[in-house]
């Protein structure tokens, strides 16, 4: 049975087919987040360590790093700054380092930097996982050695030197060829987790029958674990939570065992809460002049003022127990257990006794 160990300083996390989906958590990148880049090139990593926490609350197991970061003020001081080779091995370093302060799951390390991955390499406690390596020739060359040296897993997507194909089947040779070229260094197949490419389903829409085809073949031909990028299926759609809350089931029920993905619901803004407000008012309807944000999202289905486990964390968790991962469904039970507020059992204990 194959298994892929990722370790943090205290933490063992295994990707297989008879283990609970692994849910790697994708919040900690700069790339199109422009506040968060910002925030980083001034040396504040205060939503790093916030994005860390709430994903490990709403369930990753796994936390993606990574530090594509792009620093525009400082490039107007130093030319080196429009280097990501210059950039990123320091800034990984710096966001490992606070993340392993903060939460104890084990780390992927993402980059496209060489530099960046051997930092995080050398900074990384325990058995993290490497993102990525491809089919391209110099990729190869490049990161199967670190592989190797560091003795740690590694995300093998599956383009090369003429970039992502449309074909599954040519998506399957790139994903092959890494397989034996890895074996060639000495890494283990079980060390090799595939990326086989989702295409968005907007755009082709054989895309989801593409991905489960080729994620049975990857594991009863390889014998590999797999990944995605989960929210790619539903780029540029409606109501893409609905799409991936399909999506997800139905490749894990096809073998695929990990995702890069968000997994918490991200908060209610002041904005819409308030626009809602004006909505209500304008009906007549009159609520409780003491009633806070976070009362008045839920009794209008707003969400939540707080980050929480989304959607695609209830589909996932449904499926881990429907395929008998999650053995009598202790942790769908647990996730689905109303949580006690602060002060409830007391105030129910009061009315008791008044009774």
């Amino acid at each position: 049975m194959t298994r892929t160990i990722v370790e943090s300083k205290t933490k063992t996390v295994i990707i297989g087919f008879d283990q609970p989906f692994c849910v790697i958590g994708e919040r900690i990148n700069p790339t199109g987040r422009k506040k968060l880049a910002a925030e980083l090139e001034a040396g504040d990593f205060a939503t790093v360590e916030a994005d860390a926490i709430a994903q490990v609350a709403a369930g990753a197991t796994v936390l993606d790093i990574n530090s594509g970061a792009v620093f525009t003020n400082k490039m107007a001081e130093d030319a080196r700054y429009a280097d990501n080779n210059f950039v990123e091995p320091p800034l990984m370093r710096d966001l490992i380092a606070r993340v392993q302060s903060i939460v104890d799951v084990p780390l992927c390390i993402d980059s496209s930097v060489p530099g960046a991955l051997q930092a995080g390499l050398e900074a990384c406690e325990g058995r993290p996982l490497l993102n990525s390596v491809t089919g391209e020739e110099e990729r190869l060359e490049t990161v199967l050695p670190l592989v190797k040296k560091y003795n740690v897993p590694v995300v093998a997507i599956s383009n090369d030197d003429t970039g992502i194909s449309e074909d599954p089947e040519v998506r399957f040779a790139v994903a092959k060829k890494i397989v034996e070229r890895a074996a060639d260094f000495g890494i283990p197949a079980h060390d090799i987790v595939v990326d086989p490419l989702v295409m968005p389903i907007g755009a082709m829409g054989t895309a989801g029958l593409q991905v489960f085809t080729l994620v049975r073949r990857l594991r009863e031909e390889l014998g590999v674990n797999t990944t995605c990028g989960a929210s790619n299926i539903s780029f540029g759609l409606p109501n893409r939570h609905g799409i991936n809350n399909a999506f997800l089931p139905m490749a894990i029920a096809s073998g695929m065992t990990s995702a890069i993905m968000n997994p918490v619901a991200l908060p209610i803004g002041p904005t819409k809460i308030a626009e809602k407000r004006a909505e209500v008012e304008a009906a007549g309807i009159m609520l409780p002049p003491d009633m806070d944000d976070e009362a008045f999202c839920q009794l209008f289905g707003l969400g939540s003022t707080r980050p929480k486990a989304g959607g695609e964390m209830q589909a996932i968790r449904a499926a881990n127990f429907l395929m008998n991962t999650d053995p009598s469904g202790g942790e769908w039970i647990r996730f689905n257990r109303a949580p006690v507020a602060e002060g409830e059992g007391r105030a129910r204990t009061g009315r008791r006794k008044r009774a």
